[in-house]
């Protein structure tokens, strides 16, 4: 590992054979807007989850001595930067329509609800006394049944992302290095 020249910083350090193993082989940009490679990226990601979000971060690229210069020419750097910054906003945008989907399941939940509640007391008039309990407690069942998803959404589905976006945007500003091996 070297030394970091940001104090406390974390680093995680990758060792490449070519740089274009950083780089989706697909992707036609020119380097400073490429996507990251799909392992490459996991592994950044993977690594800088471990570490506590508010650690600095440090990234060291190791490629072969003769590629060296091509890497540094490269601009990685700002590619990367580029790719995370992009998946930041995309983690922000996921969350806007997570919360409009929330709202959206909380309308349709809570209307549901109010109609299993309002059929629950209908019930209450129109069925035989045996038969009556059964149905009222299954419609209210059923109508809390249909808030489950508003709740999810609210409660759970929206932390990890948050968490992701968070994630993205430390990544999007940190250190890169471009050192031979």
């Amino acid at each position: 590992m070297p030394d970091s020249k940001i104090p406390d910083s974390k680093i995680i350090d990758i060792r490449i054979s070519d740089i274009r193993q950083l780089f989706n082989s697909l992707d036609p940009s020119p380097f400073h807007e490429r996507d990251l490679d799909r392992e490459a990226e996991e592994f950044i990601v993977g690594w800088a989850d471990e570490y506590p979000l508010q650690s600095p971060l440090e990234l060291v690229i190791r490629v072969p001595r003769e590629q060296l210069d091509q890497a540094r020419q490269s601009n990685i750097q700002q590619a990367v930067h580029n790719y995370f910054s992009y998946r930041a906003v995309a983690s922000a945008r996921r969350i806007r329509f997570q919360l409009r989907e929330g709202r959206f399941a909380l309308l349709i939940g809570l209307a549901f609800l109010a109609t299993c509640i309002l059929l629950r007391q209908l019930a209450g008039s129109i069925t035989p006394a045996p038969v009556q309990q059964v149905f009222q407690e299954g419609l209210l069942i059923l109508g809390w049944v249909a808030m489950w998803r508003p709740l999810q959404i609210f409660l759970y589905d929206w932390w990890p992302v948050r968490h992701h976006g968070r994630l993205y945007r430390k990544l999007a500003t940190m250190k890169v290095d471009v050192l031979a091996i």
